[in-house]
């Protein structure tokens, strides 16, 4: 089975401190801040806190572990050839980001994603 060229990334550039930029195979370009990545998670924790700020914008986004500072990426490594696990700062290290999500998730494609 093929995948599809929109999907696999050309290649990736992780600044730690700053964020994610992936070329894709099909030419695009995607940017996602260090933030971005930690608030989309695709754990099953965040999924449910995004399900609960979406129904309660008051819900407060506790910071894990009691660490102070910026949010970083402390490491990163790949999964397969599928996705990217990405270790915070704040010790949330449980989401593995598929190519697919991420695409899904391009916050310069805003206009193109559909709504679920």
């Amino acid at each position: 089975m093929r995948m599809d060229p929109a999907m696999t990334p050309a290649k990736l550039d992780l600044k730690k401190d700053r964020g994610l930029t992936i070329e894709w195979s099909d030419g695009t370009t995607s940017y996602y801040s260090i933030a971005y990545l930690r608030r989309m998670s695709p754990s099953a924790d965040m999924r449910q806190l995004r399900e609960e700020m979406a129904s309660n914008p008051l819900t407060v986004l506790n910071a894990p572990g009691g660490r102070s500072g910026p949010l970083v990426s402390l490491d990163a490594e790949l999964v397969g050839n599928y996705a990217i696990k990405i270790v915070f700062s704040d010790g949330h290290e449980s989401g593995i980001y598929s190519w697919g999500y991420l695409r899904e998730i391009d916050p310069g494609a805003e206009g193109e994603r559909v709504r679920g």
